[in-house]
């Protein structure tokens, strides 16, 4: 039952849509501007970069709010339901990012979020995965290329860490599920373009 209400939480924290939240003080909808993306990026594009750092900040405190609450009542033992479930709760973070139970489940893409946990989980490979981020990006000119190869180098990375198997199916759970968010982004860079801003 712990289990249940700690997946539960997850979701919750997730469900906390701050480019809806910060949109409104600002009287934007944040669905019928840019992109229609809620995420940071869109809050760049159409509000500015004050709005956005504030969602950034946001959307990572809530995945670290629920890597916090997975640590905190995760019950004693092994397994997928207890040395695993700080990724769990992190996973559900990022389901609910991605389908907010608050917003008509029209979310965002689940990065933020999910390098939110990650920063509770394994601060190194969070700080790992921001410099190889920057400098694919620097590389590449295209931030979704950055961010798509991150989120799946955080597997081995994660491996060479030597983190238990359950952590590692929650995180490659989140990790599909991202890059099922962002399958637009990727069909674009196929036909050959993608914004500068990665979809967050």
């Amino acid at each position: 039952m712990t289990s249940v209400l700690v997946l539960a939480a997850g979701y919750l924290f997730g469900s906390i849509d701050f480019a809806v939240l910060i949109g409104k003080l600002k009287g934007v909808d944040i669905y019928s501007v840019g992109s229609g993306n809620p995420g940071t990026s869109n809050v760049l594009r159409t509000m500015g970069k004050g709005a956005a750092v504030t969602v950034l900040a946001g959307d990572l405190l809530k995945g670290l709010a629920a890597g916090c609450v997975g640590y905190l009542l995760a019950p004693a033992g092994s397994g997928l339901f207890s040395s695993g479930l700080v990724a769990g709760a992190g996973f559900m973070a990022v389901v609910g990012h991605c389908y907010p139970l608050f917003h008509h489940f029209k979310g965002g893409k689940g990065i933020a979020t999910g390098l939110g946990v990650l920063i509770w989980a394994d601060p190194l490979v969070a700080l790992l995965q921001l410099v190889l981020w920057g400098i694919l990006v620097k590389l590449t000119k295209v931030a979704a290329i950055g961010s798509l190869i991150v989120v799946v180098a955080s597997i081995p990375m994660l491996v060479l860490r030597n983190v238990e198997w359950p952590t590692l199916v929650w995180v490659g759970a989140a990790l599909v599920l991202i890059v099922w968010r962002h399958k637009g982004n990727i069909a674009r860079m196929l036909n050959g373009g993608d914004a500068k801003v990665v979809e967050v």
